[in-house]
């Protein structure tokens, strides 16, 4: 990464006011910005009109902060994360989407692809947001958790799952998928589409946690699958740092915006201290 392959600051006849850097490694393999992922998105897709990053992976708002209330180390907790994870509407919701989406889109090279986790409070929206930008969806991963919290309310069935999107910037893009790789870490076998992980542990959650933490297994399978080594990789919702973490350790590099600021301090803590902690 060159010293100014990322610094949208440098770019003084940008349009758009980017967020400032929070961090960068000094090998240059991670950068860290806070501040709206639009904008700095914005300022990408105007310095760099034909693409910039290889691939993408985003864990968006799941807009499930409604007062609802789950089950953590046996005792009964809301679920509410914060302002950022409240739903407006529907509609309002869906139009998000489509405004990251679209910006996203802009800033992938003509064959990179995006991958988008989320439950179902989200995940519908994602993916009619993807099909009217005109993505192409390659896959719709079930990643499902041996161990998920109780159902305390006994209404309906104990949400185990959640649902990974992957696709493609357009219907033409020749994307990237290393088969042999995903085969081999199958033993031998071709890797199906419910990948079954458990949630992060204590030792993913040393630097401090996420509420929406992502373990570093799922995402260093959907960037070890889709890029290659070297190849830029960004993450318009940051969270706790879990994808830079798992494209550092795969010689990936790896662009982080993230808009709440003990988040961000969390992600640095985390990529400075380079364990497995999103």
């Amino acid at each position: 990464m060159s010293g100014d392959a990322l610094l949208v600051e440098k770019q003084s006849t940008s349009p758009v006011s980017a967020p400032r850097l929070a961090y960068r490694d000094d090998e240059g393999r991670v950068c860290i910005y806070q501040g709206d992922s639009l904008d700095l998105l914005d300022a990408l897709a105007a310095q760099y009109p034909q693409g910039r990053f290889d691939c993408i992976f985003a864990d968006p708002p799941y807009f499930l902060s409604n007062g609802g209330v789950t089950c953590h180390s046996g005792r009964r907790v809301a679920v509410d994360k914060g302002d950022w994870d409240k739903s407006r509407s529907p509609e309002l919701n869906h139009e998000f989407n489509l405004e990251w989406l679209r910006r996203c889109q802009r800033v992938l090279k003509p064959d990179g692809t995006i991958w988008i986790s989320g439950t179902l409070h989200v995940i519908f929206s994602i993916g009619h947001a993807l099909q009217q930008l005109g993505f192409k969806i390659l896959n719709n991963i079930t990643w499902e958790k041996p161990n998920p919290p109780p159902n305390l309310s006994c209404r309906y069935f104990t949400h185990s799952t959640e649902t990974v999107l992957w696709a493609a910037k357009t219907e033409k893009s020749r994307h990237v998928f290393n088969y042999d790789l995903m085969r081999q870490t199958n033993g031998g076998r071709q890797m199906k589409t419910v990948w079954t992980m458990t949630a992060p542990g204590a030792d993913e959650k040393a630097q401090g946690k996420h509420p929406t933490q992502k373990p570093i297994a799922l995402v260093e399978r959907c960037l070890l699958a889709s890029t290659k080594e070297g190849d830029l990789v960004l993450d318009p919702f940051l969270g706790g740092g879990t994808t830079a973490l798992a494209a550092m350790r795969h010689g990936r590099r790896c662009v982080g915006i993230e808009s709440d600021p003990g988040h961000v301090a969390l992600s640095i803590a985390r990529v400075k201290a380079g364990v497995p902690t999103r």
